[in-house]
């Protein structure tokens, strides 16, 4: 069944979801970075992200700037301090850059702050209302793992290109989208034993239902292993797999990038495209580093996921993983690392029917991220 949302059709609905908090789709991500302006450049050439509006010095605000990105369903708010000793700035020296909100689309920004609040959550900003002469967007905000938040966007009354506060951002340099169309799932890693508090977090502070849980067994290599849930909301169109670290005889990725980033974060956002294929050539002519797959993982492939549309030459030249459940197949590729540390990447996904989530490339991910830990040194 198609629905109207704002990301990804929804073929079915999650009924063990009790959804007192109805949420249309990712509103947009923002993160902090240490030069916003520059940031904007490398989304715009490498990830073909078109400029959409702007807030700085020049519309009032005196204490950040923030650059917003758009490629179809997709908005990035890029925000870097204006001064020493702000709350950004001490959140990107500890963190480096990173996400820090997850804003997601709502009819009611009041009533999901009330919703969640009096479940538990943590209030990171009480109801608000922006307006200017194009209307008002109505806001709150909570708290989740480690110094992420989300916030609850109701712009059902305002027609302006982005929030008030906010000025069309007018560029010549706008490179060629690159089919990228909306936020498929983002990915959080926290610390140890801590997995399950959050996935409790999701289930009853937000109605969110378990769709799928991996263990140590499930998803390890020869030295590292971790444990993930993924947690959906009840129509379907927010997931968000939770990760912790698990035993294993060397580090694992998730326990590296808790040590780099210093806490719980987002570590990866997975992008959807309609053309895998085009996509990642573009990706990689423009400069993006993706984990290296070798041809060997190719040669029994087919085997064990069956026939697929795409000829295999192109996914194996460009190191795109394959994998099938019950109701299709899905592509599959992850970048390296975006920033100095090695915490964030992005995913770039193609679903073909499927609605899981790679399982059965795991260990060929794992190990092309071991091998990127023993060249960092930090396996």
């Amino acid at each position: 069944m198609e629905t109207k949302n704002d990301t990804t059709p929804i073929e079915k609905v999650f009924p063990d979801a009790e959804d007192f908090l109805p949420i249309n789709g990712t509103d947009y991500i923002e993160l902090y970075v240490g030069n916003a302006k520059q940031a904007a450049h490398f989304y715009k050439t490498a990830f073909g992200f078109q400029s959409l509006a702007y807030a700085g010095l020049s519309t009032g605000v005196k204490d950040r700037e923030s650059y917003v990105l758009i490629q179809d369903k997709i908005r990035l708010v890029l925000t870097s301090p204006l001064k020493s000793g702000a709350d950004i700035g001490k959140h990107i020296d500890k963190h480096g850059d990173g996400v820090k909100a997850v804003a997601l689309f709502v009819d009611d920004a009041f009533s999901a702050f009330d919703e969640t609040t009096k479940r538990g959550a943590r209030p990171y900003f009480e109801p608000k209302t922006l307006s200017d002469d194009l209307g008002e967007v109505r806001m709150s905000g909570i708290h989740t793992y480690g110094e992420t938040v989300h916030i609850f966007v109701e712009r059902k009354n305002y027609n302006g290109i982005f929030l008030p506060g906010y000025q069309k951002w007018e560029s010549h340099y706008n490179p060629t989208p690159i089919g990228l169309k909306y936020i498929d799932h983002m990915v959080g890693n926290v610390g140890w034993n801590e997995m399950n508090t959050w996935v409790k977090f999701y289930a009853e502070v937000m109605g969110f239902t378990q769709l799928i849980s991996f263990d140590d067994k499930e998803i390890s290599t020869d030295y590292t292993a971790l444990m993930s849930k993924v947690m959906s909301n009840g129509n379907g169109r927010i997931k968000f797999p939770i990760n912790e670290p698990a035993e294993g005889k060397k580090k694992s990725q998730i326990e590296e990038y808790l040590d780099f980033y210093e806490g719980a974060g987002v570590q990866h956002i997975a992008v959807a495209t309609d053309n895998i294929i085009e996509t990642v050539m573009a990706l990689r002519d423009r400069g993006v580093d993706f984990l290296y797959v070798p041809d060997t993982y190719y040669e029994d492939v087919l085997d064990r996921v069956g026939e697929i549309d795409e000829d295999l030459k192109p996914l194996k030249e460009l190191g795109i993983l394959i994998d099938r459940d019950d109701e299709g197949y899905l592509l599959q590729i992850f970048t390296k690392p975006v920033n100095p540390r090695p915490t964030m990447f992005f995913e770039i996904i193609q679903r073909k029917g499927a609605k899981s989530f790679g399982k059965g490339n795991f260990k060929a991910l794992f190990e092309a991220i071991e091998r990127e830990q023993e060249l960092r040194g930090t396996l």
